[in-house]
C-alpha cells in the first residue's frame, strides 16, 4: 500500500537506493539537532567569555554553525524540504534545557559548564553519525558529495576530541571536592 505521506512529501523509492521520504525525515531530525547544537555551542562560548575554554570552543562553535549550513545545502541538493516545526522544536528544546537546575538559583555553577559540554558532546556525536550515514549512501546517491562528507566527518571527529578534552577537565571542577 503506497499512500502519499500526510506531510506532502512525495512517495519516494529512489531507484538508486535511497528512500527519499525516510531520508527527508531523518535529515530534518538532524537539522533540529543541528539547530539545538548550534545554539548550545554559542551559548556556552558566551557564558565562559574570556576563558581558555571560550578560546578553545569559539572556533568549534563557528564550525558547528557552518556544519548546519552544510546540512541545509545537502538537503537542498537532495530536494528535501525543511520542516520549520522541527527547526523550531530544536531551538526551543535547547532554550528549555537552560532552565535545568544547576545547584544555584541565579548564577552559573561549575556544573552548568560541565553539563553544557556533555550536551555539546552528544550533539557532535549525533552529527558525526549523520555524516557517516550520508557517507554510506553517497556511492548510490550521486547528489551526495563524498569528498564534502569526508571533510565534514574529519571536522566532526576533531570537534569531538576538543569537546571531550574540555568535558573531562570540567568534570574535575564540577564534581570533585577540594
Amino acid at each position: 500500500m503506497n499512500e502519499r505521506p500526510r506531510s506532502g512529501t512525495p512517495p519516494s523509492a529512489d531507484p538508486r537506493g535511497a528512500d527519499l521520504a525516510m531520508l527527508g525525515i531523518y535529515l530534518n531530525d538532524h537539522l533540529a539537532g543541528a539547530t539545538a547544537g548550534t545554539e548550545r555551542a554559542r551559548h556556552l562560548v558566551r557564558s565562559v567569555r574570556g576563558s581558555a575554554l571560550a578560546e578553545a570552543l569559539g572556533p568549534v562553535s563557528g564550525e558547528i554553525a557552518q556544519d548546519r549550513k552544510a546540512l541545509l545545502g545537502i538537503m537542498r541538493d537532495l530536494g528535501v524540504p525543511v520542516r520549520r516545526y522541527k527547526v523550531c522544536a530544536g531551538w526551543t528544546a535547547e532554550k528549555m534545557a537552560r532552565l535545568k537546575a544547576n545547584g544555584r538559583l541565579v548564577r552559573r555553577s561549575p556544573l552548568s559548564t560541565f553539563l553544557e559540554l556533555e550536551a555539546l558532546r552528544v550533539a557532535v556525536e549525533g552529527k558525526t553519525a549523520g555524516w557517516e550515514t550520508l557517507r554510506g549512501l553517497a556511492p548510490a546517491e550521486k547528489r551526495l558529495d563524498a569528498r564534502q562528507l569526508d571533510s565534514l566527518l574529519d571536522r566532526a571527529h576533531r570537534q569531538q576530541e576538543i569537546v571531550e578534552e574540555w568535558r573531562s577537565r570540567e568534570a574535575g571542577t564540577a564534581l570533585r571536592t577540594g
